[in-house]
């Protein structure tokens, strides 16, 4: 597998508090890194960083070896960097179709054909995606009327249509069932390893995190304080201290013993 993203030394302050603290890790194409800590850690300013909407004091970002730092969103966006969010951001009363052909006519650079178009453009494309996330057949319904997990599955197909290399997911299962959870996060993981797409995202489901990541990163008051496969991570003294309590561990270890 080919080395991705590479951060080094990231820094960010605001006034006399560090939200990122010498931050450095590497991500390879066709992995899942997930990155977790309790609230304030610097998860969502890290976030905000790679993909160009927060400037870096401090430290490079690199992307297939360019160095992004200082690059706008939409820069950042055309080089092949995707982004989920915590809370959804669709149009309800176009179709779930309209909503991955407006992303796609904004990555071909025909964003201007989106108020009156015909339903042509990109259409074929659009449906492709919808049928990679398993959407095809919603695909004529307004979004404003899908369930809440397919409205997660419709934010991949749209985070998708720019071709990413990198795909940043905010909670990427907040606010849905552990069955969707798990079904959503199979899926990610399936597309990113066929596709070659390196996965970056913050949850606060450890169940999640330890079934679905091939590596996990612990940020705490914007410092990063391990790194590791999951089983590491969860076995880590300093993490069990700061972040995931000794009865999640317990309940995880009880899993474990279970399945053997």
């Amino acid at each position: 597998m080919s080395l991705l993203l590479e951060v080094e030394n990231l820094e960010k302050s605001y006034g006399g508090v560090h939200a990122v603290r010498g931050v450095t890790f590497s991500l390879e194409a066709g992995t899942l890194l997930a990155l977790i800590g309790p609230n304030g850690a610097g998860k969502s300013t890290c976030f905000n960083m790679l993909n160009g909407q927060i400037r870096p004091d401090a430290g490079t970002i690199r992307i297939d070896g360019r160095d992004i730092r200082g690059l706008p969103p939409r820069a950042v966006w055309r080089l092949g960097v995707g982004r989920t969010f915590q809370i959804t951001a669709t149009f309800p009363s176009m179709t779930v179709r309209e909503n991955v052909q407006v992303a796609l006519l904004s990555f071909h650079g025909l964003i201007r054909r989106v108020f009156g178009f015909a339903g042509t453009a990109c259409r074929d494309e659009a449906e492709g995606l919808l049928d990679l996330v398993g959407l095809t057949s919603q695909a004529g319904r307004p979004c404003g009327e899908l369930a809440y997990g397919d409205l997660k599955r419709l934010e991949l197909a749209v985070a998708l249509a720019n071709q990413p290399r990198l795909l940043l997911m905010d909670e990427p299962t907040a606010g849905m069932a552990p069955k969707e959870r798990v079904e959503l996060m199979r899926l990610t993981a399936e597309i990113a390893r066929e596709k070659g797409i390196g996965v970056l995202f913050t949850e606060h489901d450890m169940d999640v995190v330890f079934e679905h990541a091939d590596a996990v990163m612990v940020l705490n008051r914007g410092q990063l304080i391990a790194r590791g496969t999951p089983l590491e991570v969860r076995r880590d003294p300093q993490v069990r201290a700061i972040y995931l309590g000794e009865g999640l561990l317990y309940d995880a270890r009880h899993r474990e013993g279970s399945a053997a």
